[in-house]
């Protein structure tokens, strides 16, 4: 099993190295010569290559002492542990001795990607995790080794964990090797033990190391081939490389040689490994952050840009005390010198933080970065909605939001416990007071939107992520939120979410910009097990039955792509095994969970692949553990739009949960695994905000499935306000109850309607009240209105609802429903919520008396089925059907049904059939008359019925002629014949 080491395309620096293997074999050149009791003996590997095994063998001279035929061979395993196997076979006093034995030899050589011949022998190495834990990480001495290649270096010690060495399933889970000795050795003089006032209740050690500070005005920096141990302080300000205001320090700033950091190895660090405050231009490169306190590379006040990290690896980054960002969970809670009062932190909100690579401002450079293991976050882009810190005041507020991405090119996150790579949240910018008494500098939240010269009047510039690899992060591997962010040729393995993609921010300060991930690969569960231990927590039976390390818990459901928010777009993606097992679900497309916000039904799918070894491509989530009731507002509003078909088998295709019928139409098709429904149709969102009461449980339902209600609680509880986002299908008549006295404010908006699309509702409210209704649009960055039109009260339902272009709306005082007919009048394009002009809306104003009655019966509109809508069954996407056909008769007059045979979305047959009531007026023949209908009723509602005059036009649709007595009687009446069937399921 000697190996030769893999190749990448470019030469890499010295800094970093990545891992890799292959297998060889080998066959007897002897054994059908072996004549009966002649010892021999063979070393080889079963259906190897070409190469020869070790063997021998003695003659068999018959006098029962022959010595003994031996073989031994030399081989290499997969983690680059060489050891000799001698295999052994004679005779000694007419006894046979046989057998084998297994000698670890000293030392392990491991196969680098790169050429490495000026790392020698005594210098020491670190090789990272390739498994959820960072702490997976080793160290090792090289030693000697006159037989290794240039990329090749020899090892002391065996390594306790497995260190991948190959691509697996398409992801590049090479270990990275990190050089951690330098000609050049810069460390501090440490004490025995920790002492003093150096946080001695978190650390057991000295943390008081040396540092180095470089300030404005120098006249060169370049440092390169040095060593730093044992720096930093637990101390502000005090960390082994930190830049302080040293502003421009590239050309901008007059050096004709820009400043760098080059091939430095920081290692066994007391805070961070090199901070950049207030520094702009700075170029860090082949440098390696090791097993250090807090962020360690770090930018600190958000006005820092055009930085570049180039080809860094960062792994091991621990939890520190300086920045509550910094702080472990007891960090968090024990440290409260700053907060307001007797405030008690939020560990998971406002602290647990640390990051490799914390960027504080989106203008800076990242490229063939490894960020391979922190105790939270591997890359965290984080905005300062002012700058903070000695650079306050340096830009206007919300720039660094509004700040266009710099490069991100070929980064690699992995074995970080939160996440690999996070976009999004702030950091507090206010001193801790009364009104907010959390510490300053407390994590807190902010909205990535970019836009041309960091202007929200420009145009937006899409944010890139370009060729991410993230693969066993215990919770993301990538998390991004904001506007305009596109992840592109990357791929997610293994990691508990692959890549959750949630929206700018809410309606309707934000104006619907998209997220996207286009070209990428999502791998469930891959062939990399890991290992036991190192601090790992989870180990059990993976989908294929044998045992490997999980992330975050045993029953964690496992997700590639989650939806969360919206609008978010997914485009020539590859799925590979997400199979769920007795113990925990695992599918390709999920959502987030215990989710109150709002679902776009924009978000869409298209030209995706779903391998075999998929076993549930979609999973909207079941009440148990990890989703709890699973009845949160966004858990029932989960939905996403299958454009071509690629994941459904049934091109423009809405899918949403199974149990929502504001979604449902006759033509929807079921999916139990999913706890899914598929539905064609138009889709959008109405916008609802209550005021005067903002605690009450809204529900609404369509007229025609006013049985079936959907009830929403808000997600603004104790806010001047309450918002409701419930999708609806357009075009439909919709009844709003409360679970009280209607609020006195309510304020409708239609949510991605285009020009002319419409809904009918009807709001209940005690009989005696009194209505103001006005229309009006709302321009959200201005918070200005216009367009002001009042409602004027019509005389009766029918005129309110005619939709002819008149504000109107009518209050039924017997009924208790107030009637509106909601349209958009303006165009949108492209994301937005809203038109170009603002976004449109009618604000209802309701005086109401004390003790006025306002329960309402359950649907005001006319008994009607539901809208007819293109069944799902109509145009599979790419599946063979056959047609079933039955000739049905009735008084005469001959109908033809057909039904189709499909294959279902998860592969299995699926007989497209009816259920309840069947109704139908039909003819067979080459005319077309406009009396044909078919009625299908579901098995709730009442019998299906259709009623029409029929008239008697032999000639014109051919009938034959002995068909006339029968059809005179059959249609002399002025009315049509009653017709209720019972289902038919088509039979094989």
């Amino acid at each position: 099993m000697e190996g030769a080491g893999a190749c990448r395309a470019a030469p890499s620096p010295p800094a970093h190295r990545l891992w890799g293997m292959e297998g060889s074999g080998c066959r007897s050149l002897h054994s059908f010569l072996v004549s009966f009791r002649q010892p021999w003996a063979l070393v080889g590997i079963l259906g190897g290559g070409q190469l020869s095994p070790a063997e021998d063998k003695r003659e068999y001279h018959g006098n029962g002492t022959t010595g003994l035929a031996v073989a031994q061979r030399d081989f290499l395993t997969y983690d680059g542990t060489r050891f000799t196997v001698t295999a052994f076979s004679g005779w000694i006093k007419g006894v046979p001795h046989n057998g084998f034995k297994v000698e670890v030899s000293k030392g392990i050589i491991l196969h680098l990607v790169d050429e490495v011949s000026s790392w020698l022998p005594g210098d020491r190495i670190v090789v990272a995790s390739t498994d959820y834990s960072m702490h997976q990480a080793e160290e090792f001495n090289l030693l000697p080794c006159p037989e290794c290649k240039s990329n090749q270096v020899k090892i002391d010690g065996s390594p306790l964990y497995l260190h991948i060495g190959e691509v697996i399933d398409g992801i590049d889970m090479r270990a990275e090797v990190g050089l951690l000795t330098r000609n050049i050795l810069i460390q501090g003089e440490m004490e025995d033990s920790c002492y003093g006032q150096n946080q001695c209740q978190f650390f057991s050690f000295d943390t008081f190391g040396g540092h180095i500070k470089i300030l404005r005005n120098f006249s060169s920096v370049h440092m390169s081939g040095v060593e730093l141990k044992n720096m930093g302080q637990q101390i502000l300000g005090s960390y082994p490389v930190h830049f302080h205001l040293a502003e421009d320090v590239d050309e901008r700033g007059g050096y004709e040689r820009p400043t760098y950091l080059d091939n430095l190895a920081i290692h066994h660090c007391f805070s961070r490994c090199v901070a950049i405050h207030g520094t702009h231009g700075l170029l860090v490169k082949d440098t390696i952050g090791y097993d250090t306190l807090g962020h360690c590379f770090f930018l600190e006040d958000g006005t820092e840009q055009r930085n570049t990290f180039y080809h860094n690896l960062g792994l091991l980054t621990r939890s520190g005390t300086i920045l509550p960002s910094d702080r472990s969970e007891a960090m968090c809670l024990a440290i409260r010198s700053h907060v307001y009062g007797n405030y008690v932190p939020v560990p998971s909100t406002d602290c647990m933080a640390v990051s490799t690579f914390w960027i504080a401002n989106p203008n800076n450079n990242l490229i063939e970065n490894a960020a391979a293991g922190a105790q939270d976050v591997g890359i965290w882009y984080i905005f300062h909605r002012v700058p903070t810190g000695q650079s306050e005041g340096q830009y206007p507020e919300g720039h660094a939001e509004h700040t266009p991405l710099g490069v991100f090119y070929n980064n690699r996150v992995h074995s970080n416990f939160k996440a690999g790579l996070f976009i999004g949240k702030g950091v507090k910018t206010t001193r801790a007071n009364a009104e907010d008494p959390r510490e300053y500098l407390t994590v807190d939240n902010a909205r990535f939107h970019p836009h041309q010269d960091a202007d929200p009047e420009k145009p937006r510039v899409p944010a890139v992520i370009d060729g991410l690899i993230a693969f066993k992060n215990n919770d993301h591997g990538a998390w991004a939120r904001g506007g305009d962010i596109i992840f592109r040729n990357s791929g997610f393995s293994d990691n508990g979410i692959g890549l959750t993609l949630a929206s700018d921010g809410t309606f309707p300060t934000d104006e619907g910009s998209s997220l996207e991930v286009t070209r990428s690969i999502f791998v469930g569960e891959s062939s990399n097990f890991g290992s036991q231990g190192g601090q790992n927590s989870y180990w059990g039976k993976g989908a294929n039955g044998e045992y490997r390390t999980l992330p975050r818990n045993k029953t964690f459901p496992i997700r590639g792509f989650q939806i969360y928010d919206g609008p978010v777009r997914m485009a020539k993606c590859t799925f590979k095994k997400f199979i769920p097992t007795v113990d925990r679900y695992s599918s390709a497309i999920g959502f987030f969970m215990k989710n109150s916000w709002q679902i776009s039904p924009q978000n869409n799918v298209s030209q995706i692949l779903m391998e075999k070894s998929v076993g549930l491509k979609v999973f909207f989530g079941r009440s148990g553990q990890w989703f709890g009731s699973n009845d949160n507002d966004g858990d029932k509003m989960s939905i996403f739009h299958d454009l071509d078909g690629s994941v459904t088998g049934y091109p423009d295709t809405f899918i949403g949960r199974a149990d929502n019928y504001l979604l449902r139409h006759p033509g929807c098709l079921t999916v139990p695994r999913w706890n899914g429904v598929m539905c064609t149709g138009k889709f959008a969102q109405l916008y609802i905000q209550a005021r005067r009461p903002e605690n009450l449980t809204l529900s609404i339902a369509r007229a025609a499935y006013h049985s079936h209600p959907l009830r929403l609680q808000g997600v603004n509880r104790g806010a001047p306000y309450q918002q409701y986002q419930p999708v609806v299908m357009l075009e439909q008549a919709y009844v709003i109850q409360w679970d009280g006295r209607a609020p006195e404010d309510i304020i409708l908006y239609p949510i991605n309607f285009n020009r002319g699309d419409w809904l009918c509702v009807a709001l209940c409210y005690p009989r005696e009240s009194v209505f103001q209704v006005v229309a009006d649009i709302y321009q959200r960055r201005t918070g200005t209105v216009h367009s002001v039109k009042h409602y004027l009260a019509a005389p009766s339902r029918a005129s309110a609802l005619s939709r002819t272009g008149e504000r109107l709306f009518y209050f039924d005082r017997a009924s208790g429903y107030l009637f509106v007919h909601l349209q958009a009048h303006e165009a949108r394009k492209g994301h937005s919520y809203c038109s170009q002009q603002g976004c449109e809306r009618i604000k209802i104003m309701a005086h109401m008396y004390p003790g006025d009655a306002w329960s309402c019966g359950p649907n005001p509109f006319p008994e009607r089925p539901a809208a007819a809508q293109r069944p799902v069954s109509r145009h599979p996407a790419g599946k063979k059907r056959r047609a079933k056909k039955f000739l049905w008769c009735v008084e005469g007059v001959r109908a033809v049904l057909l039904i189709s045979e499909l294959t279902h979305p998860e592969g299995h047959s699926l007989c497209v059939c009816f259920s309840g009531s069947f109704a139908m007026l039909g003819y067979k023949g080459q005319a077309k008359p406009s009396w044909i209908k078919v009625l299908n009723h579901a098995g709730y509602q009442k019998a299906a019925s259709l009623q029409h005059y029929v008239p008697l036009k032999l000639k014109e649709y051919q009938c034959p002629a002995n068909d006339d007595e029968s059809l005179k009687f059959a249609f002399s009446q002025n009315h049509s014949e009653h017709i209720s069937v019972e289902a038919v399921a088509p039979q094989d």
